[in-house]
Order: structure tokens, then C-alpha cells, then sequence
């Protein structure tokens, strides 16, 4: 059960972490934790990061024998491009770094992005993708990172301790994940932030095959069944999932991670430690190395993960390396320096008038209206942080607007580009950038432009997330409310934006009737996001509602409200 609500869980937990850990350091704007004490032999730097809330990974392997930097996100979102590449800097080794990403769409982009920037900047990089869970093997997004990370991060730091070269870890780690497969079970979802309680409810069933975000599994099992079937279940699973990704074959033993997934005991987790090592040993399967612990968590779920990772030669000497991290060697209280709070606002020569800042006004107020209402939709078919995210996104472009003198919608791209991490955060931010372009701070609007734009948007959306319209995301909002501004701008429709409102309006609901193929929603099933609308498309139809009220507001009183798309699948 989660109690304290942290004004800024990331930060504090970084705060907190370089008292009790004197080797590690966190720097803030961009945030992110680096190890003090690199190995000497060390030829390459390790970055890896993702949300917050799966506590002690990563930052608990920071140190000799681990990473030597942790990029931390929001809670289940992860970090921006800017905190990677900054982490990355500082990690480097003679201008080399690998990074260790978990399969899901906002770390994959985002840490696509920060490599961009870094070779930009002379830097090599090369990236292990981790995709462990096969709940989600036949999904559109693949197969999310999950336990095996804990794994691949400890025998790749004990790698680079001994000189190993960038290319050479980036095999060793690809290897190391193509041996590897988990699972989870849930018995009770975790504790939401926002609202305080169960994200969901499971009544008198397991789910079987979540994920670390919360995310709903595609199958239940009884909870009245015994652990026992439970345990056999998940590790017949494992061993034998299926023709496309046999288990490869364990005849060097297996590392077992009995894994917590933050609200399961540790006297129920030893006893799955052992009822696991026996169900291996009657399939003739030697377990030579069971970490039994809450190391990859869900914040409070009660719940379990199990990892087998099939060994090569030598790797359990790697597994056995000794290593100066927060998991292993807690220290004594260190210290922490804030950062520079004299540091200068940035400016802006951005023109100010009363069009787009007004835009971001009255979307900052209906931001505090539906932000529950979006976390909710967003519990339903993902993790539940999409309504945190684009509430923080938009109110804090609105309070950077407001001291820095800019214009709203340019303010809103920087804003999500910048600090809004997970998928939404780059995304958005694209939306928001081509229609800055077109949309300033003029009384009147341009429609053509805004057409314009508005089909740009969806084309480069489409280009860096891999989505296409149909697939129930935010573009099935965002493409009729460009085809609306295109037919209006050439039939010079004084009531343009209205209509390009009620587009976006319509195609958000019918969102809710669509199969999840991309993103997070497709990880879920059908069963829990079928009659449920996309809570991405309904944030754009709130900004093009937002923009038809503000330009057109003799038009705009005749669009429907957002109040029966905010009550669908509950």
C-alpha cells in the first residue's frame, strides 16, 4: 500500500539515495544518478534508466561491477532524450557508451533520440534492447523488458570491469537477452498515485502475464488455485512458450530471479524460490544461481516474476564478480549538493499576443477537469500515467510561459519535448512544434497553415512512433481533425476549427470500438480496451476543442462535450 505522496518521487528517491550511498551522485536539470567510483580497467560506459517505481532497478545497480549512470523518469514513464544524453556525457569512457533499454515504446524513443544526439557530439554508442516478457511475444510493440534487465546489467558490468570493448558488450548483451524469458503473476494491483487506490480490481483472480507498469495481462488464473500450479504453470510457460521462441538450451545451468513485484513478502518469495528450484529439477534442469528478491517492482504490486536466463561458459563467473553497488554494499550517509536555484530563466524572442497563450490558459483549466478522468481511461488500457504526463506537461508550459514571456503553443513543445518523458512526452511534443509553426499569438487563425500542419504532425508521428491511423492511439483524433481543416481551409469555412473539433471528437470515440495495435493498450487484450477510448486521442480532441473556443467561440458552443468520452468503460 503507497502512503506518502512525494511531491516529486524521482527527484526525492535521487536525493535519498546519495545520502545513504556515497559513491553515487545526482545531478540536477536534466536528473540523473552517476557512479563516483569507476573501475580502472573500465573501457566503456554504461547507461541504462526507465521509469521510476521498479525500485532498486536500476539505480541500484550503480557502481563498480554495474552502471555508471541511471537516467530516472516519472513514475512508469520513462526519461527524456535530454536527461539520457546528459547521463551519457558524463558516463562515457574514452567517448564510448552502451546503453541498456527495456522493450517499450517511450524508452526506445527516447533513447533513440539521445544516441542521435550523442553521435552528433563524437560520442560511439551502441544499445542492448531488453525484451524478456513473453506475455506480450505475439503483441504489435513486442515483447516488454522486464526481470532479465537485472541480469544483463550485472554480468555486462562485470564484463566492462574487465576491459571488454563497446562491440563486445553489445554482442555479449544481445546474447544474454536471447537467452533469457520471464513472466509475472499479479494477486493485487498496485496502489495509483493519483487517486489512492487499486489501479484495478482482480476479485478472486491472478492475472497472469502483467507487467511492471500495471498493465493488465491478456489471461487470469483462479486464485484458488494452489501456488504450487501457479509456479508450474509459469515455468512450463518459460521452458516451452512456443515454436517462434523455444527456451535455448540450458545444459550450462540457468540463473533463476525469483522477483517481488514490491508487495509480495519475503517469506513467500523464498518459499516460490524453492518451490521453483524443485519443479526445475524434476525437468533436469540445474538452477545455478537463484537472486531471490523485490529488485524489478511494479511499485506496490503483490505479485511475483520469475526469469530464467540459460547460461553460456563463463557467464556464471560474471554473475559471480564481485561488485560495489546499492543492491550488495549499502553505505554509510554521503551527501548531497543542489543544484545552482541562481541559475537565469532562459528567454525567449518569441512574440506574445493573446492567441495561443490564451490557447494553453483554457487548456491548462480543462487539463485540471478530465486529468483524472484520463488517468482512469489510461488504468484501463495501459499503466495509468498518460493523464499525469500531459497534466504536467500543460501546466508547466503554462507556468513557463507565463514567467518567461512566450508564446503558448511554442512553449508547449519546448515543454513536452523537454520534461515530459514516456511515450507521450516526444509525441506530443511533435504535435505541439508543427503546430507552433503555424499557430502564434495572432488574434485570427491560419486554417491553412493549420491544415498543413496539422497533416505534418500526423505523418511525423507516424514516422518516429511506428503508428498509423486505425491502430488506437492519438492519431485516430489528430487525422480527421486534419482532413476537417484541409476540406475548410479550401472551402473557406468560416467555422473551421469547430469542425476539426468535432472531428477530433468523434474519431477519440470511436477509439473505444478499435483493436489496440500499437503502444502500451496493445500489450492488455481486447477483453479490458475494447469500449474504452484511447486517452491520447481524447487529450487532442481537448486541444483542438480548446482552440475552436478560443478562435471561433460563436462556432465552438456547438461542439459536444468531452463528459460522455471521459465516462465511456467505466
Amino acid at each position: 500500500m503507497a502512503f506518502f505522496a512525494l511531491p516529486d518521487a524521482a527527484r526525492s528517491a535521487a536525493l535519498g539515495l546519495t545520502y545513504a550511498y556515497p559513491h553515487i551522485a545526482a545531478q540536477d536539470e536534466p536528473l540523473f544518478l552517476r557512479s563516483l567510483d569507476r573501475h580502472p580497467g573500465r573501457r566503456v560506459g554504461l547507461v541504462s534508466g526507465g521509469g521510476s517505481g521498479h525500485e532498486p532497478l536500476h539505480v541500484g545497480l550503480l557502481g563498480r561491477g554495474g552502471l555508471d549512470a541511471v537516467a530516472p523518469g516519472a513514475i512508469s514513464a520513462s526519461p527524456h532524450a535530454r536527461q539520457i544524453t546528459a547521463a551519457s556525457m558524463a558516463a562515457a569512457v574514452d567517448d564510448k557508451v552502451l546503453h541498456i533499454v527495456k522493450n517499450y515504446t517511450g524508452d526506445r524513443v527516447n533513447f533513440g533520440l539521445a544516441a542521435e544526439q550523442l553521435r552528433e557530439a563524437g560520442i560511439e554508442v551502441e544499445t542492448v534492447i531488453v525484451d524478456d516478457d513473453l506475455a506480450t511475444a505475439g503483441s504489435g510493440a513486442g515483447r516488454r523488458g522486464t526481470g532479465a534487465t537485472l541480469i544483463v546489467e550485472k554480468l555486462l558490468g562485470a564484463a566492462a570491469d574487465q576491459g571488454t570493448g563497446l562491440a563486445e558488450l553489445a554482442e555479449l548483451g544481445a546474447r544474454i537477452v536471447s537467452r533469457s524469458r520471464s513472466l509475472a503473476v499479479t494477486a493485487r494491483a498496485h496502489t495509483s498515485h493519483t487517486t489512492r487506490k487499486p489501479a484495478f480490481s482482480l476479485g478472486r483472480d491472478y492475472d497472469f502475464g502483467a507487467g511492471i507498469h500495471g498493465e493488465r495481462a491478456p489471461h487470469r488464473v483462479s486464485a484458488l488455485r494452489p501456488t504450487t500450479y501457479i509456479v508450474r504453470k509459469m515455468l512450463d510457460e518459460l521452458l516451452d512458450p512456443g515454436s517462434d521462441t523455444v527456451f535455448p538450451d540450458p545444459r550450462e545451468g540457468v540463473i533463476l530471479l525469483v522477483n517481488g513485484l514490491g508487495g509480495t513478502p519475503e517469506l513467500e518469495l523464498l518459499g516460490i524460490s524453492a518451490l521453483a528450484v524443485e519443479i526445475l529439477a524434476e525437468q533436469g534442469v540445474t538452477v545455478a544461481a537463484v537472486p531471490t528478491g523485490s529488485y524489478v517492482t511494479a511499485q506496490d504490486t503483490a505479485g511475483i516474476s520469475l526469469t530464467l536466463t540459460a547460461l553460456d561458459p563463463g557467464w556464471l563467473d560474471l554473475w559471480s564478480a564481485p561488485s560495489q553497488t546499492p543492491l550488495r554494499l549499502p553505505g554509510p550517509a554521503g551527501s548531497y549538493t543542489p543544484p545552482n536555484a541562481n541559475a537565469a530563466p532562459r528567454s525567449s524572442t518569441t512574440p506574445v499576443g493573446p492567441g495561443s497563450r490564451t490557447v494553453l490558459e483554457r487548456l491548462s483549466r480543462l487539463t485540471t477537469v478530465i486529468h483524472p478522468g484520463l488517468t482512469r481511461l489510461d488504468q484501463a488500457v495501459g499503466d495509468g500515467d498518460f493523464g499525469d504526463n500531459w497534466a504536467s506537461g500543460v501546466h508547466g508550459a503554462l507556468d513557463r510561459a507565463q514567467r518567461d514571456n512566450t508564446a503558448g503553443m511554442a512553449t508547449l513543445a519546448e515543454e513536452f519535448r523537454e520534461n515530459v518523458g514516456g511515450t507521450s512526452g516526444p509525441l506530443l511534443g511533435l504535435v505541439f512544434s508543427h503546430l507552433s509553426r503555424a499557430l502564434g499569438d495572432e488574434e485570427k487563425a491560419d486554417v491553412a497553415a493549420l491544415a498543413t500542419a496539422s497533416t505534418e504532425a500526423l505523418a511525423a508521428i507516424s514516422r518516429v512512433g511506428g503508428a498509423h491511423v486505425g491502430d488506437c492511439t492519438l492519431l485516430d483524433a489528430l487525422a480527421p481533425a486534419a482532413d476537417a481543416l484541409t476540406t475548410a481551409a479550401a472551402e473557406q469555412n468560416p467555422a473551421a476549427l469547430t469542425s476539426a473539433a468535432r472531428a477530433a471528437a468523434t474519431g477519440a470515440g470511436a477509439t473505444a470500438e478499435m483493436r489496440s495495435r500499437r503502444g502500451r493498450s496493445s500489450y492488455v487484450g481486447d477483453d479490458h480496451t475494447l469500449g474504452v477510448p484511447d486517452p491520447g486521442a481524447i487529450a487532442i480532441a481537448a486541444l483542438y476543442i480548446t482552440m475552436a473556443e478560443v478562435y471561433e467561440p460563436q462556432h465552438a458552443r456547438h461542439i459536444p462535450s468531452l463528459d460522455t468520452l471521459m465516462s465511456a468503460g467505466s
